[in-house]
């Protein structure tokens, strides 16, 4: 009888390209926002030119404010919620291997971003722009930040239950909107220099890179069966080519 357990597989090629070229995608982003927060703690001169910028970009009315409150935690997380009731009924009508997994992990990730966010914030104390009133805790923004994961969480686990590619690429294209919409509105508004919400992006990128490979991981795992392997061993019966069994030498009225 065969042993279940198997020797371990090395990885092919195309799975290592795929590693290498991961960890390039999450490591540039995380070197800017590593950039942007040294220029911010210590008022580098990056920020003259986000100054610079702020000024030529805000305008505040009632659409930037409109746009800006995409990113309210009121909008943003029932969103995620709605999108992560959806999948996890779809996946468990599937009989899918951890139904419940992708819908958790997309909310435990946003429920990450305060973590990460707030303690940013009280570090650099970073002041607000002159729409605002004076304040300081405004480095990374933490309205990009909310969006951008909870709208990026949403698309990332329903990709897999879209069935044409126009309906995907349309899930991409509302949350790429999404996210654009909520961060111009906070620099027109004024709420946010430009910068802050650029390390924000930076920072949900690695996140949500960190999420589709933990999710990719897991849709990529063989479902556990407890039923034993089939023989590879072929039967004498099945085997056209195998010889009846000897049964002595053939007696005259064994002849036909």
């Amino acid at each position: 009888m065969s042993s279940p357990l198997r020797p371990p597989t090395e990885d092919p090629p195309a799975t290592r390209a795929t590693a290498a070229w991961c960890a390039v995608l999450l490591g540039l982003p995380a070197l800017l926002f590593a950039l942007i927060t040294w220029q911010v703690a210590v008022d580098g001169p990056l920020l003259r030119a986000d100054e610079r910028l702020s000024r030529a970009l805000v305008h505040p009315d009632r659409v930037s404010e409109l746009l800006s409150d995409l990113g309210n935690v009121q909008v943003a997380v029932p969103a995620l919620m709605v999108v992560a009731v959806y999948v996890v009924r779809r996946a468990r009508a599937a009989d899918a291997e951890r139904w419940w997994v992708p819908s958790i992990a997309a909310q435990v990730l946003l429920a990450v971003v305060p973590l990460i966010v707030v303690p940013l914030k009280e570090w650099t104390e970073r002041s607000g722009t002159p729409a605002v009133p004076p304040a300081t805790g405004y480095f990374p923004s933490g309205h990009t930040a909310t969006a951008a994961v909870a709208y990026g969480s949403a698309v990332l686990i329903l990709l897999p239950w879209l069935l044409t590619a126009f309906a995907r690429r349309l899930a991409v294209a509302t949350g790429v909107l999404l996210v654009l919409a909520v961060s111009f509105g906070l620099v027109r508004r004024g709420y946010h220099w430009p910068l802050d919400v650029v390390a924000s992006w930076c920072l949900c990128t690695v996140l949500l890179g960190a999420l589709w490979l933990f999710l990719r991981k897991v849709r990529g795992r063989p479902r556990q069966s407890g039923a034993p392997e089939p023989s590879t061993r072929t039967s004498r019966t099945s085997d056209p080519s195998a010889s009846p069994p000897y049964g002595g030498a053939r007696k005259p009225q064994d002849t036909p």
